[in-house]
């Protein structure tokens, strides 16, 4: 990923109604959800979803395929990984003893605090 790419992509995510779709998409997986599911969770109109998921689209972080007459979209971890890798490239001097990750799926943290509260 090259410094245009990254700038789109994040611009892409600094809205409340992309970055909401988005964090949707990659809480469901490759399978990704149909625009009346995404639409109905977040009460949002057709053609506001429709606006919003085809800008993610342009810039490639999600992924759209037909499925009979509904429009599937999915999170393309591909683009994820490889925007999240840009941006901590040179974290800390790439010393990966000072950049270990900060952050635990919820189901890790979900899971500890099950064992702390036992």
């Amino acid at each position: 990923m090259n410094n245009g790419q990254a700038v789109q992509a994040l611009a892409a995510l600094a809205h409340d109604t992309r970055l909401a779709i988005f964090r949707m998409l990659v809480g469901r997986g490759p399978e990704g959800l149909s625009a009346g599911v995404i639409a109905e969770r977040l009460g949002i109109p057709p053609s506001s979803l429709s606006f919003h998921v085809q800008h993610l689209h342009r810039v490639g972080l999600v992924t759209q395929r037909r499925l009979s007459r509904q429009l599937i979209y999915a999170a393309n971890f591909n683009v994820m990984n490889s925007l999240l890798g840009f941006l901590t490239e040179n974290c800390c001097g790439r010393d990966a003893a000072v950049c270990t990750p900060a952050c635990q799926p919820e189901a890790t943290v979900t899971a500890r605090s099950r064992r702390r509260s036992a």
